[in-house]
């Protein structure tokens, strides 16, 4: 929207003092004809900005012209810049509003308390994208329109359709009436009814999803936290789900814990090797999860699982085995 793009063109101008037009199109991801025709609209609305000419010219505000944000200590400030470095906003499409939002903050935090607070700040790092072993932590994208769609039709409280890809099954359209949302690790879920069971979707899997204008089924009022751990048990313990204990390659972690629906118990054994029992939705789930591991993974039980791995492995050699 311009009004907000036109207050994020003032903080801009207020933190860095000066900036081309260039850079202003950069930072706020327009043309440079966008950005000269917000300028004149500053200007016409008596913000005070100015143009300087030359080869270290752009545009600046008259010193003094700021707002002040009364009331923030210094911890408190810490903790907004804080909670601004974090990446649960990512899960649910608002990375960019919390970008701005925390700019605008900095910008308004009185004189005795922006220096001390940002630097602060820049010494405190939250989930960073690697771990000690320089292993990359995955992220889920959500599409910023599907994020926004989702949003709205939450705060509104309106039925949401929705293209969902469950695993191992062909997407399909549903109508589901969103209760809230949940990141957990960077992943955002949507927990929602459909035909008045609870049901949870993750959101990275929603390939479309559109607002309806029929009011939601759902309770005025609702306690997430609870909401989600009781869905946490059922999904643990119910349905047709099956438990495996798996020997696993360590480098190999992330992708059987970003696979599996829960993680029983852990512990590292004499070999340097996990030893890990993890469930998942049902047989075919297990059987395909395992096979994507290769030989980083031993599924130990059932045996059932074991059979159907060695059955697919001896299938596979005995193709290859034979010249083309």
């Amino acid at each position: 929207m311009r009004a907000d793009r036109l207050v994020s063109l003032v903080l801009l101008l207020r933190q860095h003092g000066r900036l081309s037009a260039v850079a202003l199109a950069r930072e706020l991801e327009v043309s440079t004809r966008t950005v000269l025709r917000d300028i004149e609209a500053l200007s016409a609305a008596g913000v005070p900005v100015y143009a300087e000419r030359g080869r270290h010219g752009g545009f600046a505000l008259l010193p003094g012209f700021r707002t002040e944000l009364t009331g923030l200590n210094h911890d408190e400030a810490l903790a907004l810049l804080v909670a601004g470095s974090r990446r649960g906003a990512q899960a649910f499409g608002l990375g960019s509003a919390l970008a701005s939002a925390m700019l605008k903050v900095v910008d308004a935090l009185p004189d005795s308390y922006r220096d001390t607070a940002a630097g602060a700040a820049e010494r405190l790092l939250i989930d960073p994208e690697t771990d000690l072993l320089s292993r990359r932590l995955v992220d889920e994208e959500v599409p910023d329109a599907i994020a926004a769609e989702v949003l709205r039709a939450v705060f509104a409280g309106h039925k949401l359709r929705i293209h969902y890809a469950a695993v191992g099954q062909t997407p399909e359209w549903r109508t589901v009436d969103p209760i809230g949302l949940v990141t957990v690790r960077d992943r955002g879920y949507l927990l929602a009814t459909k035909s008045g069971a609870d049901r949870t979707y993750r959101l990275s899997r929603v390939l479309a999803a559109k607002e309806l204008d029929e009011p939601a089924q759902r309770p005025d009022r609702v306690d997430l936290d609870r909401a989600w751990q009781e869905r946490s048990t059922r999904f643990r313990t119910g349905g047709d789900q099956v438990a495996v204990l798996v020997r696993l390659n360590p480098a190999r972690r992330e992708d059987l814990v970003g696979t599996a629906l829960a993680v029983l118990s852990e512990e590292s054994g004499a070999d340097g090797r996990l030893l890990m029992e993890v469930t998942f939705q049902d047989r075919r789930h297990a059987e395909w999860a395992l096979w994507q591991l290769t030989t980083s993974a031993e599924a130990l039980t059932p045996q059932w699982l074991r059979d159907s791995l060695r059955e697919r492995a001896t299938a596979i050699a005995t193709r290859y085995g034979t010249s083309a």
